[in-house]
């Protein structure tokens, strides 16, 4: 799960939204604070919160008749509602600040649940579950009701709050239980007319904004800038099914005032999931390891088993540096991603503040990108044609002008295929091995990352190459480092274990 940070809280208010269309606006506030309304013109508006003391992105819904309000985690990595049993243990917590805080749900007060079976089981690689039975239930977003959603009901589990999945079917859980699929929410929003084709976008606006939004069934054309570049969504290697939302990641490059780095990686192009359930993100260890050195990151070892997480200042957000992630080869889109958006306060280390950096290392694909990437991109998620539309954001954008999908199966509005993704996705990564003196050495206090190993950052005055390399961490050690320290915080759909 992703709610292992120390982190400040945060809500959304409504915004503007048009017809087939369903917004979901982020307002960072001191708490939630929902409120719901439907438009005269039949599009929907929900409030959701932006919980970082959580990690990840929530939704207030109605679940039931009469409607019984739960929050609940919004996860384009996963592909179910579920909703916690007003009767499990988890919910009946009295001590301050424990128990489902966020709502649960009662199947004996509502007149329209129906258990359809039970096979719901889900857990997660922290080791959380949620367990249960399959219902049918309406299912309120807004004014507007979803008649016979399933959902699962978290009878057993040890997770205080649901999640609503807006992935691809074939990830929702009762594949791996029951073999059977069922349509998720994007799918019965489409066939009930809220929108009109199963797509969404994403505009999560930069770490400090005020304001950001989910629109399902559109694009705001205002929320982002320059051109807006579609890219192929990658079928499953094994299965040659679509189950994530992965792409090809062909490029990385760091700048600063001291010159310009191509990064280079034995795994180019790379398979990486564009997934909000997850806060930091995770690259090959011999990138993340280049990116490290040109930040001065130092990793550093916080649980007995070895793992670690790269710290680097705090100071270090105010930096002008930035990455560049190229996807799609020639032509295809870049997202600027600055150091203000990669420094996360973290809590605390020996009694002082830490800060950890926003790109780790993992070890093996797919990798991630999540919300420390996310923020960076306005992310079209297109699931009819199998492909996602990439530009950068505008930040704290103050205007709003919605395009609706015209028709099931229409391609993103007001976007470009990338012109030669399939050659930059055939094979390595083609860029060049352009290189300056320091890279962003000079925005590091110490000038060294502390992680040692040798490298191609393509600079002469790198951190010494007798240090020991960072090792690349697992789920397992992952795991470990959440519990002893509380400083991680990760996706909720890439990380099923069924």
């Amino acid at each position: 799960m992703k709610n292992i940070a120390n982190f400040a809280t945060s809500s959304l208010l409504v915004s503007v939204a048009s017809a087939q269309v369903v917004q979901w606006d982020i307002q960072r506030r001191g708490g939630p604070a929902p409120r719901l309304s439907r438009r005269a013109d039949g599009s929907v508006e929900e409030v959701i919160t932006n919980e970082k003391t959580r990690g990840g992105y929530f939704a207030t819904c109605s679940v039931g008749t009469p409607a019984q309000d739960l929050t609940l985690q919004l996860d384009t990595g996963s592909s179910d509602i579920w909703v916690p049993a007003n009767s499990a243990s988890v919910c009946e917590s009295s001590l301050e600040g424990e128990g489902c805080t966020l709502g649960s749900y009662d199947y004996a007060s509502s007149s329209t649940s129906e258990v359809i079976n039970q096979e719901f089981k889900i857990s997660y690689v922290d080791g959380s579950y949620s367990q249960g039975d399959y219902i049918s239930e309406t299912f309120g977003i807004g004014n507007v009701k979803l008649e016979n959603m399933t959902m699962g009901l978290g009878l057993d589990t040890d997770i205080a709050y649901g999640l609503v999945g807006v992935g691809y079917a074939l990830n929702e859980a009762s594949v791996s239980q029951t073999r059977e699929l069922y349509n998720n929410l994007p799918i019965v929003m489409r066939d009930e007319g809220h929108i009109a084709t199963n797509a969404y976008s994403l505009w999560l606006n930069d770490l400090d904004a005020s304001k950001g939004n989910i629109l399902f069934g559109g694009i705001d054309t205002d929320k982002y800038m320059g051109d807006l570049i579609r890219v192929s969504i990658q079928q499953d290697s094994q299965t040659e099914n679509f189950t994530s939302f992965q792409v090809q990641l062909t490029s990385l490059e760091a700048h600063s005032s001291s010159g310009d780095d191509a990064l280079s990686s034995s795994s180019f192009p790379i398979p990486v999931v564009l997934d909000s359930g997850t806060t930091f993100s995770y690259l090959p260890q011999d990138l993340a390891e280049e990116v490290w050195r040109e930040v001065g990151a130092e990793y550093t070892i916080v649980a007995n088993d070895g793992s670690g997480v790269p710290l680097i200042s705090c100071d270090l957000a105010d930096s002008k540096g930035y990455f560049s992630f190229g996807f799609g080869g020639d032509g295809g889109p870049v997202i600027k991603v600055g150091m203000d958006e990669l420094v996360i306060p973290s809590g605390t280390l020996n009694g002082q503040a830490v800060c950890q950096f926003g790109i780790q290392n993992f070890s093996g694909d797919p990798f991630l990108l999540g919300d420390t990437f996310l923020r960076s991109a306005y992310v079209v998620y297109d699931l009819e044609n199998n492909e996602i539309g990439l530009a950068p954001t505008d930040f704290n954008a103050t205007t709003s002008k919605i395009v609706a999908f015209p028709s099931q199966g229409a391609q993103i509005p007001s976007s470009t295929p990338a012109p030669s993704q399939d050659a930059a996705n055939s094979g390595p990564s083609s860029a060049p091995n352009y290189s300056a003196s320091k890279g962003f050495k000079d925005l590091s206090s110490s000038g060294s990352s502390g992680s040692g190993g040798s490298g191609s950052s393509g600079g002469s005055d790198g951190p010494d190459s007798a240090g020991s390399l960072a090792p690349a961490l697992d789920f397992t050690q992952l795991i470990v480092m959440g519990a002893s320290l509380g400083l991680m915080m990760f996706g909720s759909g890439m990380f099923l274990l069924f």
